[in-house]
């Protein structure tokens, strides 16, 4: 299974983004799917996951200005982020699990988000 995922970039506090992630190899409806992100010096933390059912979660500091979403059509997730903050600045990761599996063990490579005050 390969994760490919982009759309990072440098914005504004009070911009927006949005992430993309595109998986491959296997079958991506099957997946419950999630967004973390490590920012230097901290650890790898969720923000957002979504089950096959369409089901999401956030961690608190993202709720209403995150919205993690799915098209299972172009095995893609996506994690819209509007609202930015200086601190939400981090290294992005998609990941996939399966309802098999207690943690996420398919990594994509990381997208950065850099936001400027």
């Amino acid at each position: 299974v390969q994760l490919q995922a982009s759309g990072g970039g440098l914005v504004q506090a009070g911009g927006s983004l949005r992430l993309s992630c595109v998986v491959s190899g296997s079958i991506f409806s099957l997946f419950v799917m999630g967004w973390y992100r490590q920012a230097p010096g901290k650890q790898r933390e969720l923000v957002a996951d979504i089950t096959s059912a369409g089901d999401t979660n956030y961690a608190d500091f993202v709720k209403g200005r995150f919205t993690i979403s799915r098209d299972d059509a172009k095995d893609t997730v996506y994690l819209q982020m509007n609202s930015l903050k200086p601190e939400d600045a981090a290294v992005y990761y998609c990941a996939a699990r399966t309802v098999f599996e207690q943690h996420f063990t398919r990594w994509g490579q990381g997208t950065q988000v850099t936001v400027s005050s």
